[in-house]
């Protein structure tokens, strides 16, 4: 399955596929001209209303990240002028925006959150200088 929804996940339905579908494009999996699962495909895979996906397809339509053939389907947009960077910007700004929430919601604040992930990057990032040098 290309996409997947967490139902535990606070954020409506329709926007977990909007963030699934970007990052899709972001990751180079779904690449331009790519035709998206119909409507009623992909919400019988997610097991979701075909309203539901009907409406994450609008939206990406409208941020220019797909289009639609009529009759034919909905399509991976060329991502032009520097639109693979504002993709990436969009998907690293939903992530902080959820990331946030969830150190809001155990008791920690943006400042603490943004020292676990500093932590976090050097750790990865000496775990990586070992592996290398080994």
């Amino acid at each position: 399955m290309l996409f997947a929804i967490d139902e535990k996940d606070p954020r409506p339905i329709y926007q977990q596929i909007v963030d699934e579908v970007r990052r899709a494009v972001v990751l180079g999996t779904l690449a331009p001209e790519a035709a998206l699962p119909s409507v009623r495909q992909l919400a019988a895979e997610l097991r979701v209303n075909p309203n539901t996906v009907q409406q994450a397809y609008r939206e990406l339509e409208r941020a220019g990240v797909v289009y639609v053939r009529r009759g034919q389907g909905t399509y991976v947009a060329e991502l032009r002028d520097g639109g693979r960077s504002r993709e990436r910007k969009t998907l690293a700004a939903a992530l902080a925006q959820r990331a946030l929430r969830e150190a809001y919601r155990h008791g920690l604040d943006a400042e603490e959150l943004i020292e676990a992930i500093e932590r976090a990057a050097a750790d990865a990032a000496a775990r990586g200088a070992k592996r290398g040098g080994a």
